[in-house]
């Protein structure tokens, strides 16, 4: 698949990703009834699964890999962290203050994600 078009679909998924889990966030921290409707808890996943085949897609693509590659490593393991803080925000807090906070980790955690990406660098800070 053209490289362009594979950056476009990541990039895209990628924006719509944490759209959707902003406005999770929001719902889920304000206990809205909309987080028990199918949609909210299924079109996120879809939405993911396209970003992640468009994110090996695009590995192929520029034969760079995850363990290989210092920034693809990189954002593999925030990529993780970023799931697991997405967890426990959403759903498996126990206590207001924890899911607000793994929310806005989640959130910083995916800014570096994009910080990497744009940079090819796991300390894009210091670019």
């Amino acid at each position: 698949m053209n490289f362009f078009l594979l950056k476009t679909i990541h990039v895209s998924s990628a924006t719509i990703s944490i759209t959707l889990f902003f406005l999770r966030g929001i719902l889920s921290l304000n206990g809205s009834p909309i987080m028990q409707q199918r949609w909210i808890k299924t079109v996120p996943h879809f939405v993911d699964t396209v970003l992640l085949a468009s994110a090996f897609g695009l590995a192929y693509t520029i034969g760079q890999y995850p363990f290989v590659d210092t920034w693809l490593t990189a954002k593999f393991f925030a990529l993780i962290l970023h799931i697991i803080l997405g967890s426990v925000a959403i759903k498996h807090g126990k206590t207001r203050t924890i899911r607000i906070s793994a929310w806005l980790a989640a959130l910083v955690v995916f800014a570096y994600i994009v910080m990497v990406a744009m940079t090819h660098d796991p300390l894009p800070f210091f670019n």
